[in-house]
């Protein structure tokens, strides 16, 4: 059993050792633990850091292309270096690694394939009262679209089996958490929640530049990944609002032309007539859409047979 923790990093020279020494060196149940830091670009000596640590792989993105970015080559990293599970960990010391062992645990045990360290946030002192709200409503919003039970649907503190890491795809550039969850409930991945603990705060959050900012990123995140993921029922409820307008207001010509007086409402029936029309035409879009996802999913068993026959190769050399 191979355990490989991925440290997606952008200019993290002042904290990245703290993270490295922190980093377990034995688990039972793993055979092997190596590390992998992804280098977002820095511009200062986060990749010289790492080598003089001793990590084991570094990868260099050459510029700075986001988060989301560095996760998912991360991701694909690992499952090619041979990894059984991967664990993601930000460079900001942000988490505490001695909560490792809890994360991999039930992916040892067979009981899930994705694992998230929930933070405590109504305990965390850097965040702000507005912030302890806005991401309990957050991940409520994300349970709702994802039908998970993920209380902390924000943290970056993840463990992943090689099966599951191989399915996830992120397609927004801001960030992958959000996405990977609701994709993760839709196609029925088996998710744990484990406690953890976080480390005082070591600098302000690239990724939270204002919260107004951020609660846009995180909306628009959270939809086009609900409309990408489950586009039926997405077009489907959103075909009801002009469909049954359209359908009332057919009703309230009838009611008029039946008893005499439809002189004068055939505004109404114009107006039922373009309402129904857009209503017929999103719900074609969500057949439409269904399609397209039912092809998507079989590009990506495709894409996951694939990375898995290299994975195997990988385990399989000497």
């Amino acid at each position: 059993m191979k355990l490989i923790i991925q440290i997606p990093c952008y200019n993290e020279e002042k904290t990245l050792p703290q993270v490295i020494r922190d980093l377990p060196h034995e688990i039972e149940g793993v055979e092997k633990i190596e590390y992998l830091v992804i280098d977002d670009g820095s511009e200062d000596r986060t990749v010289e850091i790492a080598r003089e640590l001793g990590v084991h792989h570094v990868v260099s993105l050459g510029s700075n292309h986001g988060l989301a970015k560095a996760f998912v080559t991360g991701v694909r990293k690992c499952t090619e270096l041979g990894a059984d599970i991967i664990v993601n960990t930000d460079g900001d010391n942000q988490y505490k690694a001695e909560y490792i062992t809890e994360l991999v645990k039930p992916i040892l045990e067979g009981r899930a394939d994705m694992v998230i360290g929930c933070r405590p946030i109504e305990q965390i002192e850097e965040f702000s009262w507005l912030k302890k709200k806005l991401q309990r409503l957050g991940s409520g919003v994300v349970r709702r679209f994802s039908g998970t039970d993920v209380p902390d649907t924000t943290s970056g503190f993840r463990a992943y089996s090689a099966d599951a890491a191989m399915m996830l795809h992120v397609f927004n550039r801001y960030t992958y958490t959000l996405e990977t969850i609701i994709q993760a409930g839709a196609m029925n991945m088996r998710i744990c929640n484990v406690p953890i603990e976080v480390n005082p705060k070591s600098r302000v959050s690239r990724l939270i530049y204002s919260i107004s900012r951020y609660i846009w990123h995180s909306a628009s995140v959270i939809i086009r990944s609900y409309i990408t993921y489950k586009p039926f029922q997405t077009f489907f409820y959103t075909s009801l609002v002009p469909g049954l307008v359209g359908f009332g207001y057919c009703v309230r010509f009838l009611y008029y032309h039946l008893t005499g007086r439809g002189s004068g409402h055939i505004q109404s029936l114009i107006l039922a007539a373009v309402l129904l029309v857009v209503s017929f035409n999103l719900f074609a879009l969500g057949v439409i859409g269904h399609l397209i996802g039912a092809n998507r999913q079989l590009v990506q068993e495709i894409l996951y047979f694939v990375r898995s026959r290299l994975q195997k190769r990988t385990n399989l050399k000497p």
